[in-house]
C-alpha cells in the first residue's frame, strides 16, 4: 500500500510539511501527530487574530473617518441642519423689526386758491395759503422694549429648537455609524471563519487521501462551507448599505468603495449613577430649555398685551403761511400751531389679547412639566438599556468567548482523532460562530444604547 500511495516529488514540495511526512512514511501515529500540530497552529492563529487588533493600514491606503471627524463633517454639510440654522438667522432679523420706532407723518395742506373769476376779478394765487404738518405717534408703557424682548426670546427658542434638531440628527448619525462599525466587525469575523474552515477542509481532504476519512463525511464538511459563503456575502452587503446611509446623512458623493470609518468597537463597564445623568439632562436638554424659554416669552407677551391696551398720543405741529385775503394784518402772514391727538379707548382696551396671553402662560407651564417628565423617562429608559447590555457583555468578555474557542479546538482535535462524531464537530463550529456573532451584536446594541443615553441627556457623556 505504501508504494501505491507514494506522491511524486513536485507535489510533495507543494504540500505542508506534516502531510509530506505522512506520504513518505505512511505511519498512522505520525499522521495523527502531524494533523494535531496543524490544528494547533490554525487554532493558535485564529485565537491571536481574535485577541489582537488588526494591523495598521498599509501606506497609501485610505484610513477611515473617526466618529469626531464624521460628526464635524455632518455638522458642516447636512442640508437639513443648515436649513434650520437659517431659520435662527431669520428670527434674529425679526429683532430689528420689533425695535423699530413709529415713522413720523408729514402732511402738506394747500388751500384758498381761486379757481373761477369773481365779479370780474380773478387772482388764483392771491388767497392761497400753505400749511405743512408734521406728527409723531409716541408709544407709552415700554411697548417697543417689550416687543424687542419678546423677539429676543423667540430667537432663543429657535436656537434651542435648532440644538434639539441637531441632537436628534446626531443620534441618527451615530446609530448608522455604529451600524457600519458592527458590519465591519461581522465582515472581519466571517472572513476569518471562512479562512479557518477552508483550512479544516484542506486537512480533511488530506485525511481522506490517507484513508482516515470517509467520502460522505468529507462531502458533509465541504457542503457546510455554503453557510460561511452566505454569511460572507450578507456581511458585505450590510456593510455597503450602512456606508451608503452614512454618506447620505453626510451629503457626501464619495464612492462607497473609497469611504470607510474606524473607531473602537468595544464596551466600557464604567457607568455613572443614574442621578448624575438626570442632572446633566436637566442642565443640557435643549427641548427642556425651549420649553422654559417659551414660558418666559409668554410672560413677556402678556406684559406687551397690557401695554398695548394703553393709549398712545400723537403729537403734531404745523406752519401756515396766510395770504393777505385771509389775514389782512401783514404781521400775521406766518403762523405756527401744535396739536395732541389722544384716542379714547373706552370699548377697546385689548381685553381679549390680555386673556389669551394669560392662558398661554399656563399652557406653556404645563408643557414644560410634560417635557421635564419626558426627560426623566428618556434618561431612565436609556440608562436601563445600557446597564442591561453591560451585564450581558461582562460574561462574554470574561468567560464565553474563551470557552467558545476552547470548545471548538477540543472538539476539532477529538474529531480528527476519532473521539467525536462529525455532528459534534459541525455543532462546535456553529456554536463558536453563534457566540462570536452574539458578542458583536451585543457590542452594537451597547453602542446604540449609549447613543440613546447621550440623546436623552442632551450631550455626549459616553463616547
Amino acid at each position: 500500500m505504501a508504494a501505491t500511495r507514494k506522491i511524486p516529488d513536485p507535489i510533495v514540495r507543494k504540500e505542508p510539511l506534516g502531510i509530506a511526512m505522512v506520504n513518505r512514511k505512511s505511519g498512522p501515529q505520525l499522521a495523527r501527530l502531524c494533523l494535531f500540530v496543524s490544528l494547533l497552529l490554525a487554532a493558535g492563529a485564529l485565537t491571536a487574530v481574535a485577541q489582537n487588533p488588526p494591523p495598521p493600514p498599509a501606506p497609501g491606503t485610505q484610513t477611515g473617518f473617526t466618529w469626531d471627524q464624521v460628526k464635524s463633517k455632518f455638522e458642516a454639510a447636512n442640508p437639513t441642519l443648515k436649513a434650520d440654522a437659517i431659520n435662527v438667522d431669520e428670527m434674529k432679523a425679526q429683532e430689528i423689526t420689533a425695535y423699530l420706532r413709529p415713522n413720523p407723518q408729514f402732511t402738506m395742506t394747500v388751500d384758498g386758491t381761486q379757481i373761477a373769476p369773481n365779479d370780474g376779478h380773478w387772482h388764483p394765487a392771491y388767497g392761497t395759503f400753505v400749511s405743512p404738518n408734521l406728527s409723531y405717534l409716541h408709544e407709552r408703557e415700554h411697548k417697543r422694549e417689550l416687543r424687542l424682548e419678546s423677539a429676543k426670546e423667540g430667537t432663543q427658542i429657535a436656537t434651542s429648537q435648532h440644538q434639539d434638531l441637531e441632537r436628534n440628527l446626531l443620534f441618527n448619525l451615530r446609530s448608522v455609524f455604529v451600524q457600519t462599525m458592527q458590519a465591519k466587525a461581522v465582515l472581519t469575523l466571517t472572513r476569518e471563519e471562512l479562512d479557518y474552515y477552508d483550512h479544516i477542509i484542506d486537512i480533511s481532504r488530506e485525511r481522506f487521501k490517507a484513508g482516515d476519512l470517509a467520502q460522505i463525511d468529507l462531502d458533509r464538511i465541504e457542503l457546510q462551507r455554503v453557510q460561511y459563503e452566505s454569511d460572507l456575502q450578507a456581511a458585505e452587503v450590510n456593510l455597503r448599505t450602512s456606508k451608503i446611509q452614512l454618506l447620505q446623512l453626510l451629503n457626501d458623493r464619495t464612492p462607497v468603495d473609497q469611504f470607510d470609518v474606524q473607531g473602537p468597537f468595544d464596551f466600557s463597564e464604567q457607568l455613572q449613577p443614574l442621578d448624575s445623568f438626570r442632572q446633566i439632562a436637566l442642565d443640557n436638554r435643549p427641548d427642556l430649555k425651549a420649553a422654559l424659554e417659551s414660558v418666559q416669552q409668554a410672560n413677556t407677551n402678556h406684559k406687551l398685551a397690557i401695554a398695548n391696551g394703553s393709549t398712545d398720543p400723537t403729537f403734531g405741529a404745523w406752519y401756515t403761511w396766510n395770504s393777505a385775503v385771509n389775514n389782512p394784518n401783514p404781521l400775521h402772514l406766518q403762523t405756527m400751531g401744535l396739536s395732541v391727538n389722544i384716542p379714547l379707548r373706552i370699548f377697546d382696551r385689548n381685553q381679549g389679547e390680555k386673556q389669551r396671553t394669560q392662558l398661554d402662560i399656563g399652557r406653556n407651564q404645563q408643557l414644560t412639566d410634560a417635557t421635564r417628565a419626558q426627560v426623566f423617562g428618556d434618561v431612565d429608559s436609556a440608562y436601563t438599556v445600557v446597564n442591561s447590555n453591560v451585564i450581558l457583555l461582562r460574561p462574554y468578555k470574561e468567560k464565553y468567548l474563551a470557552q467558545a474557542i476552547r470548545v471548538r479546538e477540543t472538539i476539532t482535535f477529538a474529531y480528527q482523532h476519532g473521539g467525536a462524531s462529525l455532528m459534534d464537530f459541525l455543532n462546535a463550529q456553529n456554536d463558536y460562530r453563534t457566540v462570536q456573532l452574539a458578542y458583536l451584536q451585543l457590542i452594537g446594541s451597547y453602542l446604540t444604547a449609549t447613543g440613546q443615553l447621550n440623546l436623552a441627556v442632551g450631550r455626549e457623556v459616553i463616547p
